[in-house]
Order: structure tokens, then C-alpha cells, then sequence
């Protein structure tokens, strides 16, 4: 973040370190920068040459040692700039960053102007180089002789006429002066963007007046090197510039950090929709590349942008300026945000970048934004939007922004300050009455807006600019108000942003979790450890927040912004910036004593904004120190030397080295202030005196990112290669951690071993670790890419393997993957079993290419991707993929990750841990898609199935919808059909019409398929369908469960169809008949009751997204309607051999006897009376369903409905009371036993505070 200082605790606290000159050396002479791109086909003057750092002073201090590379590059990043009197010479400023290998940074400021060059030996070289040009161009380019002049120019024309044209682009020594670019710079510990903007015009000023400064301009920049102090935190401090008074303030370190450029210049460049998702993008870490012609914009959008994250850091690489020299970087396969300059004339189409899956796009000149695919909203995005809205308005700036910042608005920009200053109404341009409000009213955001501000009751129309405050009166600002407005506007809307963070985590600490062992054991185990309880917390936020907060939770910044808060227990070495943030929360959460209010997405507005502004404003009212004022220096006679338009060669010996004693201190700080500033370093230095947690915070930043900024030097290609090796060292570790951590989520060990229970992974979470293992599948592929098609690096490649496969299939050489041909397979095995679905990469990319709601590249990749997850195959297509050799030399630099063969061996391996879990990613994803479904179904083959006549018909269903009634064809035992995706299956109805003579069907199972996916459910049955057969059912109902494959069985190809498991797995279902199933004693039975209830229960113990089947739990081998088929099996006399009596012949002679009962009025008391009425009510409702089903059916679907409406443990209690149990049971059956009768309606009373929705298929034909 910026503010965060740079030295180190030696750091005398000057307010900078360095004064640095930049520009060309005439000893060298000329050298072209072949780094800064395509130089020779542009006129000479248009070409960049290396600039050298000519001088710098002091030479060196020992607590930022000074970096002549990174400096040089970023002073003047595109080399040195030639121009003649014809161009436009204005000065340019801009600001930069040097990051450290540890993290820390520098800030350099610096001022770039033209100074007229001397030298003759440069002037007859630039001669020379035209000469040169114009030959070649002659020989190149032909064209009728009249115009030859005009055309050489159109190459570079900025829109400007052609006679300037020619004056432009030529250079004739004899007529036309040249000149050279030159750079004064400060390097300072922080960021005081202003005041350094200050202190540079104003020394440029001095050389360009015509009157001599009242000094030498060695004593200023001694006195800014040497007399100036930083002001210590909470304090203003006030020097001198060569013509007027300096100041820059510090907030406290109760306050925001420090951060000085204007907020406002974004948010006029971009518009605050632009401005919330750029946000969005940075805090998911997704790449950002800022495009514009101006350094200091990339600058400003970067920096603001980081600073509004606050309390969170950017982690990654951040290099706001990147240098034409490092353009290569663009390559890196890791999050970064970095700034590219664009020369005005070449439009976005132009740009050659790498990868574009996840990428945010900001072309900052043109108010434009590309972002990523699939961005999640900001949490309370339109409310946070109209609340930013409403602070700029006031500050008369419009919301959408300034669509005219572009070049040629800049002067009339510029005029319209000016009015704005002298206009006391602000925002009233020369009185008229039209207010900034009316100018908006056209807007289209603005509309927005108000119907946004209807819903929530706020009117816009209030909304005046804002008045002068009353302190104002009171109080004597020592800046101009103007600055003073930056202040105002930058921290109000700082603290908007700080204050969603406040909300949005006001209870984080309770979701911390606190390392059991010590520091140093946490610290090497790391990687292994989860810092945060992400599924408690997120189960706590409101539902439109998940999106977003799933996705943070897993960036880097959060993780560190954990561990932060678990190494600092104390307060005394808290981060400064945690302590500032936790101080925060408490106070909200002193305010939200009624805490339901952090449940729901009420939208809490910021408060803390104008105590904020104060401060500052006090800060500036009244001076806290006053620097020493600059003065002569004991320099020989006629040294610094006056010469008007040349900034002079400044005398080093004076410069080189400060005062032997520091006078200031002793001075002007009194011993509290000293005090203060050790402290200061304490929490502000990097580099803490505690050397132990000094090293865990530091690694920790570590962790996630390998290379935080490039090593800004002589970019040998052996430097190239090292960056590259350790981006392949850094994805390779990215992908390890993330298949680890998908993986515990998936089996939910860790949510066990932190006591959670049995915690599964949310829908919401299972997507977020989903798209981020896209994210990195998309930067590894996209790494050394030689050539760049599409934005999906990923498909392109699947794209052109397709291709290369095509190719070779003329000759039909494809069955290499696993085909099984019917006919061979059938004749070596009579067991009826589906041929298995042949293993192809190549059909599983037409699958995704069929589905038409899939537009993008990227979505394709994506979907692709979920596939593969689903089918367990990520890790064979990807390892098929790059096994085309050639293909991957083709597409690939050598450096690529995927031609580093040991890594990509182990990335696969990574990949193929996925294995170990089911996914359902791709099913649970694209709903809507059409899917073909195949259907087996196996009659018993010991009972001529072949005689059977009727006409048989199937139903299935899923967590999706069903198919509705299938006709099977008679005698067709497998078919294919499509329909729209039904999720995971979970019943099929399966029944015939009893046509015919032999209307008996004694069924196997059947099975279903998916056919993209390859999941395949078997739904066991084992009974008769025929009137007079066993239950006398003609239809039942039979729950399915998901078979798990075998892949290994299909990749060594053998006969068995692997989607037949052995026998002692086929699970026995309700519908065996009773008499042929085990029987159970009490305790046993006890048991199973005791599991099907408590399997229910915590079904609804879990979040909505990840709940299973309930039909399962319902009708499943161990579900609620087994167990108590075992209750009332216990005991039950069956009277005579041969025919087999059913629990539900015994529950209609119990409602006869009640029916009767009521008849003779002998009725005992009311609430039993209602008991009995309901019991008998529902067995006539099921015995007068239209449908076929048999006794068992009914059964099962009096006790779903008993479940549904609570009702069981009421008829268990009439059941356990009535006399035809005495006479249908033995004296040793359980429902005569009072005590376990009684436990048993305890069990199921459990279930009373659940709502039971039952699947279609279960109660069909039935209104109850």
C-alpha cells in the first residue's frame, strides 16, 4: 500500500534520500534502445535512445541503497526523446515505485523537461541519421515525387496538417534547433506526491525564469536532502520551494495510511461503475493491465486503486509503470497489476497480449474497461455506487465521469479550474444558475441512480454541491483550497470504501483460527494449516454476497491479511494498518449490539468520513513544524553558475554530504517527538527489531507470490530464462496447494479436525475453487505462448489438436480410444450390460462445442474443464493433449511451462488426486442443456422375461425436474433419449399397462446413463410387476444410486463392462419381499431407526446447496421406510405356508377396526379421535390412488407422507395401542414392548421440526 515507508531503522527520517539527474551523456553519444521496440522504422526523431543517469547525490545511503538500473528505467522509461523547436516542449511529471526484493518500497517523483542540445557532435549525428533514413525510405517506398515529403510523415502523423508535417519529421542542421530530454528526480522514503511535484516545478521554474533564483540551486536541494525532516505521524510539516512555501501533512497512526495522489483524476478518467469493477477485479486477483499515454495516470489509477483496498495489500506483481524494455513480462502466469504505456497512435487491437481468460483490460485514456469473464457483483454494488455517486456530485464531479478527458479537453479542463477556484459557488460557471445536479440529469447512470434512491428513500434532489463548511470560517487552511478539496474528496470516499470492508468483516476475528501448536512449528506446517474458517463464515452472509466473498476468501491478499492477525498477538506489534482496521470493527460492533443486523444485506453507509476530514483539516491549520529555511553554502567562487534554459552540473562536493551534526533534531523536536518516531519506525519499517517475526511476516508475503516486481536491469537473456524458471517454480506450487486445498474441501477432513463435524463444501465454494483451478489451467497454458489466438489459451490448444487429429483420420486410425464394438463384446458375455462410453478427448470437446448457451473461447475452456472434472478425466485428456509432441513445440517457446517435461509430469500427477472425489461441476452448472440419457433395463433371466406381453413404460427422475412417461417399445430392452439436463438422477418409475396374456415382469434393475457425463445410476428393483404376482404391484418405484466408475478398467481394456459391480455391492431394497429378507432382533432394528432418522436430520443440518438426495434417506437401502418395514416386520404372525401376509394388509384391518369403532361412537378421547380420522384418511387416499402400486408401495408412501406431515410418531402410538396388534403379533414383537415403543415415537418426533418436501414421483396420484 502506498505509504507503507521504505527505510530501514537506521533512516535518519529525512524527507528524501536521493536528488537524481537523468538524461544523455555526450560522451557516449547516441545509442539507440533496441529494448523500447520496433526503433527503425520510425524517423529518427520519433526513435528512443538509452538516457543514463548523469548524476545523483549523496552517493549513496546505507539504508536505501540506491539502484542505478531501476532508476534510470523508470525516470525515463522510454529512453531519451529528441525534439526541434516545431514540437510542443511542455514539462512532464509523473511519479513511480521501486519495490524491493523484500517488499518494501521507495517512491521516485520526477520532472521531465527539453533542454537544447550543445553538443555538435550529437546535432551532426541526428543529421547523419536522417541522411540514412530518407535513403532507405526512398528505396522502400516509391511514390510520385510531389508527395514523397508528405508521405514519409503519415507514418507517425498525430492528426496534424501535412505542411507541419514536413517540419516535424525532418531535421536540417542549418535551420532547426535540436532537443534532448532531460529528468530531475527525488527518490523519498514516502509517497508525498504533492509536495514533490512542488519542490521539482519549482526548481525547473528557477532554471527557465529569466531572472536567477535568490539562491544557488545547491542550496535547495541541500536543504531538501539534508534539512528537511519526514513529519512524524499525525503531523504537518511546512518548508521552503525556491519560490513559496511547501507543505505536506501525515495522518496518525489511528488514521487511513498515507496516500497522496488525487482520487478524484480516476474516478473523472473512468466513472464509478468502471472505477467499482476494476476494484472487484484487483481484490479476486485477477491480472490488470492499465493502458494510457500518460505515466502519471497509470500511476494514479494504480496507486488509488491499492489504496482503496484497505485493510488488504496487493500481493503480487505491481509494477505501475512497466518499461518498454520488460514488455516480455506481460507473460507472467500470475497475478499482477502493471501499468503499459501506449504511444496515442495504436489502438487496443494492436496490443499482442499473452492472455486474455483473465484479464481486466483498462484503457484508461478512453474510459473503457474489458473484464474478465464471469465477474461476481460487489457485494451491495448499486448502493455502494450511489453512495460514492452522492460524494462526488457534491463535489461537482459527475459520476460517469469526464467521457472528454481525453487530449483535447485537457486545455478546456484546465480553464475551467481556474473558474471553479475563483467562483465561491463552485460547480456555477460564471454564475449561470445551472447547478451540477441539472448538467447530470440527462444521465443515463443518474437514472439509475434514482430508481435506486426511490426504492431506498434518499432524494437525490437535495443533493446541492456542497456548501463551504462553517469551520471553514474559523479555521486558516495554509493550502489552497483547491488542494484542500483533494483532501476533502480523497478521504471521504477513502473511507466509503474502507467502510465496506469494516461491515462486510465486522466479525472476522471470530472465523480466525488460532494455531494450536507455536509459532515456529505453525510457520513451517504453513501451507498445510487453514487460517480462516471459511465455511462458518460464509454460511453466516447473506446469499448475494457468496459469489464474491467465496472467491476473496481464497486470494492471497486475505490469507495474508490472516496471518498478519495471527502472528501479531498483542497490540503493541499489530501492523499499524490492522490496528487500525480491528480498532474499527470493535467500534462496529459496539454499534451493532443487535446483531442480526450482520445477517442480512442491509446496506450500513459510512460515518466515519467526517471526523476524518477533520483531522486533516486541523493538521493543516495549524503547523506542527516548520523546516529550516534554505541557505548559502560554503561554495567556492563562482560555482553554481547561472546559465538561463540548462538545469546546471551542481556542485557534488557540497551536495554529497550532509551536516556533520543533525542540527534539526536537537532543534525543533522536542524529546516526545524522538520518542515518537522510534515508535513510528517500530510499526512502520519493514524491518522490525523482533528478527523472528520479522522473517514469518515476510515469508508469509512469500507464500503466494514468487517474484513481486521484475528486476528492473540488464535484461540478458539468462535473466529472462531465471524470471521464467521461477514463474514454472511458482505455478507448479500454485497448482499443488490448489488441488490440496480442493481436495480437503471436497472431503470436508479439515471441517472434521476443527471440530465442525461432518462440514461439506458449499455449491457457492465448490464454483469458486472451480474457476480459480480454470484461472490457473488458463496462465499455465497461456506461458510462453509463441503466438496467441483467441483469448482462451487453453481451447485454442484442444482447438488445434482437433485439427492435427482430423488430419490424421482420413485412413478412419481413431478407434485407438477405447471403442467396444457390440457385436464381439456380446458374444463373449451374457450378462446384459451397457457397452461402456469410449474414453475421447475429442468427443468431449464436441459435447461442449454442441451446447449453443456457450459463446466465449473462455467459457468453452471452462466448461470443458467441469467436464473433465466431472468424468475423472482432467488429468488423461490434458497428459493426451500434450503428448502431440510436435503440437506443443509448434505452439510453445521453449520456456513454457509446458515443455518442462519434470513439471508437467508432476502437474498432471496433481490433477489426477481429482480422481479420488465426485464432482457434479458440470452437471450442476449448465441446467438447461439438452443431454441424451441411455437406459438398460435387465429382466431376471431365470424367468423367461422373453414371454412377457404388456407394454412397459419408465419414468425418471432428478434433482432437476423428470422426464414425464416413456412408452418402451415392447421387447427393446435399451434406448437412447434426449432431455433437458435432469441433475442427479434419483428415481425411476418403472410399470406396463397388464395387457396380454403373460402381463408378469419379474425386473432385474435397470440402468441410466448420462451420455456427456458417463455417470451411470443403477436402480435396483429384484421384483414382480404383475397383478397376482408378489404385492400385486404394476408399478413401483425404485431410488437409484450413482455407480462409481472404474477407469482404470476401461484403460486396460478388458471385456468386463466395468459398470457391473460384484454382487455385495447391489444393495437389497425395500421391495425385496419380506419374506426373504434377514431378520433383525430389537436392538439391531433400534439401530436402524436410530441411523435413518438421524441421517434425515442431518440432511437439514446442511446448507441448502450441498444437501443429497432425501429420497434416499427416505426410500433407500437403510432409509426411514426400511427401518420401520423392520418394526412392524418384527413378531408379525404370518398364518399360513404358502401365502405371504404385508404389513399393509395389517394397517387396513387396523383402519377397519377404527372405522367401526367410530360407527358405535365409542370413541375414547378427542385427540386420539383426530389420530385415528387422519390415519384412516390417508390409507383410503392410498388404496383409491389410480395408480398400480403395490402393498409394499403403499407402505413406503404412507410413511413419506406420515414424514411429511409429522405424523408417524402419532400412528406408531395408535398402532402400538390397537387389538388387532394382539392378535396379528407374537408377545415378543416390538410394537407390543411399552418401553421401546415409547423410545422409538421419541426417535421420530425428532424429525417434527423439519420440512419434508417429498419428490413427485413418490406421491403422485395422491392430494393429500
Amino acid at each position: 500500500m502506498s505509504g507503507g515507508s521504505g527505510g530501514g531503522s537506521s533512516a535518519p527520517g529525512r524527507f528524501a534520500d536521493y536528488f537524481v539527474i537523468c538524461g544523455l551523456d555526450t560522451e557516449t553519444g547516441l545509442e539507440p534502445d533496441e529494448l523500447s521496440g520496433e526503433n527503425f522504422e520510425q524517423t529518427p526523431l520519433r526513435r528512443t535512445f538509452k538516457s543514463k543517469v548523469l548524476a545523483r547525490y549523496p552517493e549513496n545511503v546505507e539504508w536505501n541503497p540506491f539502484d542505478q538500473d531501476a532508476v534510470g528505467m523508470l525516470c525515463m522509461p522510454k529512453g531519451l526523446a529528441f525534439k526541434t523547436q516545431a514540437d510542443s516542449r511542455e514539462p512532464q511529471f509523473h511519479s513511480f515505485i521501486i519495490t524491493r526484493e523484500d517488499g518494501s518500497r521507495t517512491f521516485g517523483f520526477s520532472l521531465t523537461f527539453f533542454e537544447e542540445v550543445t553538443s555538435k557532435q550529437i546535432c551532426s549525428a541526428m543529421q547523419t541519421l536522417y541522411h540514412m533514413h530518407n535513403a532507405e525510405y526512398d528505396i522502400l517506398h516509391t511514390p510520385p515525387t510531389n508527395d514523397k515529403d508528405s508521405c514519409s510523415g503519415a507514418g507517425d502523423c498525430n492528426g496534424t496538417s501535412v505542411s507541419k508535417l514536413q517540419r516535424f519529421n525532418s531535421y536540417d542542421i542549418s535551420r532547426d534547433t535540436l532537443y534532448v530530454s532531460k529528468c530531475i528526480c527525488l527518490i523519498t522514503p514516502m509517497s508525498f506526491m504533492k509536495a514533490c511535484k512542488k519542490v521539482l516545478e519549482q526548481l525547473h521554474q528557477a532554471v527557465t525564469s529569466p531572472q536567477p533564483p535568490p539562491l544557488p540551486l545547491e542550496s535547495y536541494i541541500y536543504n531538501i536532502l539534508y534539512e528537511v525532516p519526514l513529519p512524524p505521524a499525525g503531523r504537518s510539516l511546512k518548508f521552503s520551494g525556491v519560490y513559496g512555501p511547501i507543505i505536506c501533512q501525515r495522518p496518525s497512526t489511528s488514521e487511513l495510511p498515507l496516500f497522496d495522489f488525487p482520487v478524484k483524476e480516476v474516478f473523472e478518467l473512468l466513472g464509478v461503475e468502471n472505477v467499482v469493477q476494476l476494484f472487484t477485479c484487483a481484490l479476486l486477483e485477477f491480472q490488470i493491465l492499465l493502458y494510457s499515454q500518460h505515466y502519471q495516470r497509470l500511476m494514479t489509477v494504480a496507486e488509488t486503486i491499492t489504496a482503496l483496498m484497505f485493510p488488504f495489500q496487493w500481493q503480487h506483481v505491481y509494477v505501475p509503470i512497466l518499461p518498454a524494455s520488460l514488455l516480455h513480462f506481460l507473460d507472467a502466469p500470475v497475478p499482477y497489476l502493471m501499468g503499459l504505456h501506449s504511444n496515442g497512435l495504436d489502438d487496443r487491437s494492436k496490443l499482442e497480449l499473452p492472455q486474455e481468460a483473465n484479464l481486466c483490460f483498462v484503457d484508461v485514456d478512453n474510459h473503457f474497461i474489458e473484464l474478465p469473464e464471469d465477474l461476481p457483483q460487489f457485494p451491495n454494488k448499486l448502493e455502494f455506487i450511489q453512495e460514492i455517486s452522492e460524494i462526488l456530485m457534491a463535489f461537482g464531479i459527475p459520476p460517469e465521469g469526464n467521457l472528454h478527458c481525453s487530449e483535447s479537453a485537457s486545455k478546456m479542463k484546465s480553464l475551467r479550474a481556474c473558474d471553479l477556484v475563483s467562483d465561491k459557488r463552485n460547480g456555477n460557471i460564471a454564475g449561470s444558475p445551472l447547478n451540477s445536479y441539472e448538467l447530470l440529469k440527462e444521465n443515463e447512470t443518474i437514472a439509475r441512480l434514482q430508481a435506486l434512491v426511490k426504492r431506498t428513500g434518499v432524494s437525490l434532489e437535495k443533493l446541492g454541491v456542497r456548501e463551504e463548511t462553517s469551520s471553514k470560517k474559523d479555521l486558516k487552511i495554509q493550502c489552497d483550497e483547491e488542494e484542500f478539496k483533494i483532501y476533502q474528496l480523497n478521504i471521504q470516499i477513502r473511507e466509503v470504501f474502507a467502510n465496506r470492508f469494516t461491515q462486510m468483516f465486522a466479525d472476522y476475528e471470530v472465523f480466525v483460527i488460532q494455531p494450536s501448536q507455536d509459532k515456529e512449528s505453525w510457520f513451517t506446517n504453513r501451507e498445510q494449516m487453514q487460517n480462516f474458517d471459511k465455511a462458518s463464515f460464509l454460511s453466516d452472509q447473506p446469499e448475494p454476497y457468496l459469489p464474491f466473498l467465496s472467491r476473496f476468501l481464497e486470494t492471497q491478499m486475505f490469507a495474508s491479511f490472516i496471518d498478519n492477525k495471527i502472528m501479531c498477538h498483542d497490540e503493541d506489534d499489530k501492523d499499524p494498518v490492522l490496528r487500525v482496521f480491528d480498532s474499527r470493527v470493535d467500534k462496529i460492533r459496539l454499534l451493532n449490539v443487535r446483531t442480526p443486523t450482520l445477517r442480512t444485506s442491509m446496506y450500513q453507509k459510512c460515518t466515519t468520513a467526517d471526523e476524518a476530514e477533520k483531522s486533516i483539516e486541523l493538521r493543516l491549520a495549524k503547523i506542527d513544524h516548520t523546516a529550516v529555511h534554505p541557505h548559502l553554502l560554503d561554495m567556492k567562487i563562482g560555482q553554481g553558475k547561472y546559465e538561463l534554459g540548462f538545469f546546471p552540473k551542481l556542485q557534488s562536493d557540497v551536495l554529497s554530504t550532509g551536516p556533520a551534526s543533525n542540527k534539526w533534531t536537537k532543534r525543533n523536536a522536542p524529546a516526545q517527538w524522538r520518542r515518537k518516531d522510534r515508535q513510528k519506525q517500530h510499526t512502520e519499517h519493514l524491518r522490525l527489531d523482533n528478527d523472528q517475526r520479522e522473517k514469518y511476516i515476510q515469508e508469509a508475503r512469500n507464500l503466494g507470490s514468487t517474484i513481486r516486481q521484475p528486476k528492473l536491469s540488464n535484461l540478458s537473456p539468462s535473466v529472462i530464462a531465471q524470471t521464467n524458471w521461477k514463474f514454472v517454480e511458482g505455478l507448479l506450487k500454485e497448482c499443488r496447494n490448489k488441488t490440496k486445498r480442493m481436495l480437503v474441501e471436497k472431503m470436508g477432513r479439515e471441517a472434521v479436525e476443527l471440530g465442525h463435524g461432518e462440514v461439506n463444501i458449499t455449491g457457492v465454494e465448490e464454483n469458486t475453487l472451480i474457476a480459480s483451478l480454470c484461472d490457473l489451467l488458463e496462465r499455465i497454458w497461456s506461458h510462453g505462448l509463441q503466438v496467441k489466438q483467441g483469448k482462451s489459451a487453453l481451447w485454442s490448444h484442444l482447438l488445434h489438436y482437433l485439427e492435427n487429429r482430423q488430419r490424421k483420420t482420413t485412413s478412419g486410425s481413431f478407434s485407438t480410444s477405447g471403442i467396444l464394438l457390440d457385436s464381439e463384446r456380446r458374444k463373449s458375455d451374457t450378462s446384459p450390460a451397457m457397452s461402456p462410453l469410449r474414453i475421447s478427448l475429442i468427443q468431449d470437446m464436441r459435447h461442449i462445442q454442441n451446447i449453443s448457451e456457450i459463446k466465449t473461447d473462455v467459457g468453452k475452456a471452462r466448461a470443458w474443464v467441469r467436464l473433465s472434472m466431472e468424468k475423472k478425466l482432467l488429468s488423461r485428456h490434458l497428459k493426451q493433449l500434450l503428448s502431440d509432441h510436435e503440437l506443443t513445440k509448434k505452439l510453445y517457446k521453449r520456456y513454457a511451462f509446458l515443455r518442462c517435461d519434470d513439471e508437467k509430469e508432476q502437474f498432471l500427477y496433481h490433477l489426477l488426486s481429482f480422481n479420488a472425489v465426485d464432482y457434479f461441476c458440470f452437471t450442476n452448472v449448465f441446467t438447461t442443456i439438452l443431454i441424451p440419457y441411455h437406459i438398460l433395463i435387465v429382466p431376471s433371466k431365470k424367468l423367461g422375461g422373453s414371454m412377457f406381453t404388456a407394454n412397459p413404460w419408465i419414468c425418471i427422475s432428478g434433482e432437476l425436474g423428470e422426464t414425464g412417461v416413456l412408452q418402451i417399445p415392447r421387447n427393446i430392452l435399451e434406448m437412447t433419449f434426449e432431455c433437458q439436463n435432469l441433475g442427479k438422477l434419483t428415481t425411476v418409475q418403472i410399470g406396463h399397462d397388464n395387457s396380454g396374456l403373460y402381463a408378469k415382469w419379474l425386473v432385474e434393475y435397470v440402468m441410466v446413463r448420462n451420455e456427456i457425463t458417463g455417470h451411470t445410476y443403477k436402480f435396483p428393483c429384484g421384483r414382480w410387476l404383475g397383478k397376482g404376482m408378489d404385492d400385486g404391484s404394476l408399478e413401483r418405484i425404485l431410488v437409484g444410486e450413482l455407480l462409481t466408475s472404474h477407469t482404470e478398467v476401461d484403460e486396460r481394456q478388458c471385456r468386463t463392462p466395468p459398470l457391473q459391480q460384484s454382487p455385495s455391492m447391489i444393495r437389497r431394497f425395500v421391495t425385496i419381499s419380506p419374506n426373504n429378507k434377514p431378520k433383525l432382533n430389537t436392538g439391531q432394528i433400534q439401530e436402524a431407526i436410530g441411523e435413518a432418522v438421524n441421517g434425515i436430520v442431518k440432511h437439514f443440518h446442511k446448507p441448502e446447496k450441498e444437501r443429497g438426495s432425501l429420497t434416499l434417506l427416505l426410500c433407500g437401502e437403510s432409509g426411514l421406510v426400511s427401518a420401520l418395514e423392520q418394526v412392524f416386520q418384527h413378531g408379525f404372525k404370518s398364518p399360513r405356508l404358502f401365502k405371504n401376509v404385508f404389513i399393509w394388509d395389517f394397517l387396513e384391518k387396523a383402519q377397519t377396526y377404527y372405522e367401526t369403532l367410530e360407527q358405535n361412537e365409542m370413541v375414547p378421547e378427542e385427540n386420539w379421535q383426530t389420530r385415528a380420522r387422519n390415519f384412516c384418511r390417508f390409507i383410503t387416499a392410498i388404496n383409491n390412488t389410480p395408480r398400480n402400486i403395490g402393498k409394499d408401495g403403499k407402505f413406503q408412501m404412507l410413511v413419506c407422507l406420515g414424514a411429511r406431515d409429522h405424523l408417524l410418531h402419532h400412528w406408531i402410538a395408535l398402532l402400538a395401542d390397537c387389538p388387532i396388534t394382539a392378535q396379528m403379533y407374537e408377545d415378543i414383537a416390538l410394537i407390543k414392548d411399552h418401553t421401546l415403543v415409547n423410545s422409538l415415537i421419541r426417535v421420530l418426533q425428532t424429525l417434527q421440526e423439519f420440512n419434508i418436501t417429498l419428490e413427485a414421483s413418490l406421491v403422485k396420484g395422491i392430494d393429500i
